[in-house]
């Protein structure tokens, strides 16, 4: 079995963890997360340190790789980017729930996470580094672009497109046929009907676009000031 390690020792990498361990085809040896301080525990597991320990820590552990989980679709992306700069043999792997139902025909790239009581329906493609999160479902002949999510309870139609870096919030409801162009949030609870173009917050019921964003824009909850100027300062 496969050593990996989790980046990011949040409430999020804690399900990601409980996720591997009930797939069963790697073994986490620790986080890694720039914000905790190293030798701490989380979940038993010790923060083994930053991104910049990683190249380190693939000698000592005989580190295959590991996964980020880090709900921030931008986030994500660039500590995906980071850790390629800093150890290109480095790993990213996908993980899926055994509670998950996946359709025939269905991919999964590297780095997504598939959450328990996930449906993905027939004919589905899912990109790299895609969250799916509890019990949302993904309806047939759908699209999820790279560095997108799908909250818990979210439920699409077939045919729909999301585009890359967007995310649709908690127990939000899409028909079929729509698309969600790049870089925009839909807010919880709405229903969208239509296509919704890019770089925009939307919500309601119907959904309507309430104002624009920007790149890297913070949209959930948990969600660090700072962050991003906090990685770019440290490469």
């Amino acid at each position: 079995m496969k050593n990996i390690v989790i980046i990011g020792a949040s409430g999020h990498g804690s399900v990601v963890l409980d996720c591997i361990e009930k797939e069963g085809l790697y073994k986490v040896i620790g986080y890694i997360d720039s914000f905790k301080k190293k030798g701490k525990k989380h979940n038993g597991l010790e923060i083994l340190g930053s991104e910049f320990d990683i190249p380190f820590l693939i000698g000592k552990h005989t580190l295959y790789g590991g996964i980020v989980a880090v709900g921030n679709n931008w986030i994500r992306k660039e500590l995906v980017e980071k850790i390629s700069n800093l150890a290109p043999e480095f790993q990213f792997v996908s993980v899926v729930h055994p509670s998950a139902s996946i359709g025939n025909g269905v991919y999964i790239g590297q780095g997504s996470v598939i959450m328990p009581g996930v449906i993905v329906n027939c004919n589905s493609w899912v990109g790299d580094f895609c969250i799916i999160n509890t019990n949302a479902s993904l309806g047939h002949d759908s699209r999820m672009n790279n560095f997108s999510s799908l909250a818990p309870r979210v439920c699409t139609g077939g045919n729909f497109v999301l585009g890359k870096f967007s995310a649709i919030c908690l127990g939000a409801n899409i028909i079929e046929n729509v698309t969600v162009a790049e870089q925009t949030i839909i807010g919880a609870g709405s229903l969208v009907i239509n296509d919704v173009p890019g770089f925009v917050v939307a919500y309601g019921v119907p959904v309507k676009v309430v104002r624009t964003r920007a790149v890297g824009d913070p949209y959930l909850t948990g969600d660090r000031v700072g962050y991003l100027s906090k990685v770019g300062s440290e490469s």
